[in-house]
């Protein structure tokens, strides 16, 4: 079985090794840019780790992986036009270095690189994968529109909250795992759990970012604590204060909810403190526990060798130990 370390070290010597610069330069210079802005690649180790599982030779799936690592880098690309978000682990968004016209087009153009790269996969696995590659497209388009919608709602429940967050992380996570297995010779049954796995893992994912803006350390998270709390934006954190706050602390949320100040400062510490005081911050630590868990009931049926799904184990249990 092939360590995290050294299939991580594969998917950053492919990336490294793939060229990304032709003709014009205006439309591939962006995509150039963006592919080197780094990150944890953890879409492509997923395809990789998800393969070894059932097969020891990963060559086959090494194509499909980067495809997964190119979407994904594509969604954030448009991500940041609709966001307005000027920068983008440190630097300039693409929109503002070049222009938005520039962005729009080459994320249009990752996104069919991405197809070209998962189509090189396997002939005998080909109709399914790309299958499953298309619906998980479309619905991380449909997770990333209820997101925005979100935004001019007077309110979202629990259960809207959990299911963008799963459309709009959590399927492309378990689509990676799945791919790769279906690639590495995992039957249907096997596939579908691991792709349960990855559902669960990326639920959690997002719970623990949700939950690191708020009480993660600046300078280990990379950027500044409270973005969610400044923007009012309708994170599972604010949703369950909102439910379970007493009469006071639901005027007071709603109060801070309305306050637009120049500097967000003290309204990001009054907030936090009635997310404590309220309880959430420890009900958002037992959702992300559940979710862990019932992925590794479905990490188990995947694939009843301990040893072959040790490195999956391991991973997620380090990414809900995660800091940034």
């Amino acid at each position: 079985m092939t360590q995290t370390h050294e299939i991580l070290q594969i998917v950053n010597q492919e990336l490294s090794a793939t060229q990304w610069h032709a003709e014009p330069a205006s439309l591939y210079d962006p995509i150039a840019y963006t592919m080197s802005m780094g990150g944890k690649h953890l879409r492509s180790a997923l395809t990789l780790m998800g393969c070894n599982v059932f097969s020891e030779d990963l060559t086959p799936a090494i194509k499909p992986a980067l495809g997964l690592e190119i979407f994904h880098n594509f969604t954030l690309l448009h991500d940041d036009i609709m966001d307005k978000a000027a920068t983008r682990r440190g630097k300039p968004t693409v929109h503002i270095q070049w222009n938005e016209n520039a962005a729009i087009l080459s994320g249009d153009a990752m996104l069919i690189k991405a197809y070209q790269y998962i189509a090189q996969c396997p002939a005998n696995v080909l109709p399914e994968v790309l299958s499953l590659f298309s619906q998980t497209a479309i619905e991380v388009c449909e997770g990333q529109q209820y997101d925005m919608n979100f935004e001019t709602q007077t309110s979202v429940t629990e259960a809207e909250y959990l299911r963008m967050i799963e459309l709009k992380t959590a399927v492309l996570l378990a689509a990676s795992l799945k791919i790769g297995a279906l690639i590495g010779g995992a039957t249907p049954a096997q596939a579908s759990s691991l792709y349960q796995f990855g559902i669960h893992i990326g639920i959690a994912f997002q719970l623990q970012d949700d939950y690191l803006d708020v009480y993660g350390d600046p300078a280990v998270f990379g950027k500044k604590i409270g973005g969610d709390i400044s923007c009012n934006k309708k994170t599972f954190l604010l949703i369950r204060a909102l439910a379970n706050a007493d009469a006071t602390q639901k005027i007071q949320l709603q109060d801070w909810i309305k306050a637009n100040p120049a500097d967000t400062t003290e309204k990001i510490a009054n907030v936090s403190q009635l997310y404590t005081n309220i309880g959430v911050h420890k009900e958002c630590q037992s959702l992300m526990q559940s979710e862990l868990d019932k992925a590794f009931v479905h990490l188990t049926q995947s694939c009843t060798s301990r040893e072959k799904t040790s490195h999956l184990r391991n991973l997620a249990t380090e990414l809900m130990q995660r800091e940034k």
